[in-house]
């Protein structure tokens, strides 16, 4: 039922896109409401670090923090509603092979690395470029969705991220109910057991039966 299409204007069916990001780098796909998402491993280890804005309003944006708070979780799950930080629906979390998503670490740039002795691109500075690229003005940069890495939260508050487990083809597919543009960045985290950049691919269908195998 998540990933049907009920309650959605109808539009006539558009081509399958797809998009691969290499690795320390970043990449967009834009989505219209309706559509699926799949985005895709193509290397083991990767972190996808997902960013949502608006194609109608660039004050809105997907958002971590609300996500939390509207679903009562840390924890990203299969049929979990992730929202905007106007609190409607984003996308609704489908097919996940993986089931290990953070919500809780913010992006890296290129300063922290650097203080973590990494010489590469932070993911806010290759974001940034990318939005840079399309000619988008975002007043805001959220904190993103880290597909592929989990973190465990301690009863004492503690953050404790986990050794990675992505393989290539590792895969997630989302039903996104907003037309959006999707940043996704490949750059290093700089958190170690998930601190190996890896290619990505991002592909829009209108069904899961459009998609590729």
């Amino acid at each position: 039922m998540l990933l049907m299409k009920e309650h959605l204007d109808e539009r006539a069916p558009l081509p399958v896109q797809r998009v691969e990001i290499r690795a320390g780098s970043a990449g967009s796909i834009a989505v219209k409401r309706g559509q699926l998402l799949r985005i895709e491993a193509l290397d083991a280890g990767v972190v996808a670090s997902l960013f949502g804005f608006s194609e109608e309003d660039p004050l809105v944006h997907l958002s971590v923090h609300h996500t939390r708070v509207f679903s009562n979780s840390y924890v990203l799950g299969s049929g979990m509603r992730l929202v905007n930080n106007r609190r409607r629906p984003v996308m609704v979390l489908g097919q996940d092979s993986l089931g290990t998503h953070d919500l809780l670490l913010p992006a890296s740039t290129s300063a922290f690395l650097r203080s973590r002795g990494y010489a590469q691109t932070g993911c806010v500075e290759a974001v940034q470029a990318e939005l840079a690229r399309l000619g988008r003005r975002q007043p805001k940069l959220p904190d993103p969705v880290n597909l592929f890495m989990h973190v465990v939260l301690e009863r004492d508050g503690s953050l404790h991220p986990q050794p990675n487990r992505t393989k290539a083809g590792d895969r997630i597919t989302c039903r996104v109910v907003q037309d959006m543009l999707f940043v996704v960045s490949t750059c290093c985290t700089g958190i170690p057991g998930n601190d190996q950049v890896g290619a990505v691919a991002l592909a829009v269908a209108e069904s899961l039966s459009d998609f590729p195998e």
